[in-house]
């Protein structure tokens, strides 16, 4: 390219959280994620105005993962560029686009063998319902290595970086190596303290990718989320604080693989504790946050070592 791609972050509120999406000023605009149902018209629209853009020039909806706080957006968003964006999802996260009863299904899989809120289904149901804007088909299915041209001489690459979901994806803007993970690098956790990842050896495998082979000049991230000190990173970070982030990340998986090993090995026992049936795990970490409030990355992330280690967790008391 002969000179850098404009990104900006554009914020809307959800819950107890900021949505974070990022708009690529190329010649085919792009937008990475879209926050949840409210958020392209709430934040996407008055930001981009004041950018003097409008959100009908967006050509690309490129989504880094399936989770609703990602995705929710994705279908009001088409709507509003008079469906002529592609939308861009790894392929094993796209179930997680084309029906909101997915987002009732993953949680029911994993954390309702844990919260067991007998309302689950209703309450589930009722949250995809409202942050889900639209069920759709994606336009575009990738599974990491395309290179998608957003006009004139701006291309990005796709990258499959799995771990915190099975489809998630990193998109770099080549030739000035700004990288777009969503939440593919926890460090230490965002509000709730702890990092959430699906699958421990992937995760580990592709914060090793991203530090040494994607080695990102900015890195853009979907969430604040926070050092060891428990300060917040924020979302756009240079090369230096990329590199800490990334590093970071790897070295509390590390202690939560060494506790989860030593302690899972052997099983899990019950117990009335929050934190059951990881309770040894989150003592020996020092975890002393609220693992019931959603989105429960305690619990999605003990079950990745649990399976790892061949750990039985209690069965699903559960009705479809």
């Amino acid at each position: 390219m002969t000179h850098d791609v404009a990104v900006h972050p554009l914020v809307s509120p959800w819950g107890r959280f900021g949505l974070y999406s990022f708009f690529i000023d190329a010649p085919e605009p792009a937008i990475v994620d879209t926050g949840v149902a409210s958020s392209p018209a709430a934040g996407m629209v008055p930001a981009l105005e004041d950018l003097g853009r409008g959100i009908e020039e967006v050509r690309w909806i490129l989504l880094t993962h399936g989770h609703i706080d990602h995705l929710g957006g994705a279908h009001a968003l088409w709507e509003l560029t008079g469906r002529r964006a592609q939308v861009v999802i790894h392929e094993a996260d796209a179930a997680l686009l084309r029906a909101r009863r997915a987002h009732v299904d993953l949680y029911l899989d994993v954390r309702q063998r844990y919260l067991r809120n007998p309302a689950a289904v209703e309450e589930q149901t009722a949250m995809a319902q409202a942050a889900i804007s639209g069920e759709m088909e994606p336009t575009m299915l990738v599974r990491g290595g395309e290179r998608l041209s957003l006009g004139g001489d701006v291309t990005v690459s796709v990258h499959h970086i799995p771990g915190h979901t099975a489809g998630s994806v990193a998109y770099v803007i080549d030739g000035q190596d700004d990288v777009f993970v969503g939440d593919a690098a926890q460090v230490h956790g965002a509000a709730n303290g702890f990092p959430g990842y699906e699958d421990p050896v992937a995760y580990r495998a592709s914060l090793e990718y991203l530090r040494d082979e994607v080695r990102p000049r900015h890195l853009y991230l979907g969430h604040p989320y926070r050092t060891a000190d428990g300060e917040p990173f924020g979302v756009e970070l240079d090369a230096e604080q990329a590199l800490r982030a990334l590093q970071e990340s790897l070295d509390i998986e590390a202690r939560i693989d060494a506790a989860a090993r030593r302690h899972l090995s052997d099983g899990v026992g019950e117990s009335d504790s929050v934190y059951a049936p990881f309770v040894a795990v989150a003592e020996e970490l020092g975890y002393t946050g609220d693992p019931r409030l959603e989105p429960s990355p305690f619990f999605t992330t003990l079950h990745g070592y649990a399976r790892r280690y061949g750990a039985t967790t209690p069965e699903k008391e559960l009705h479809r």
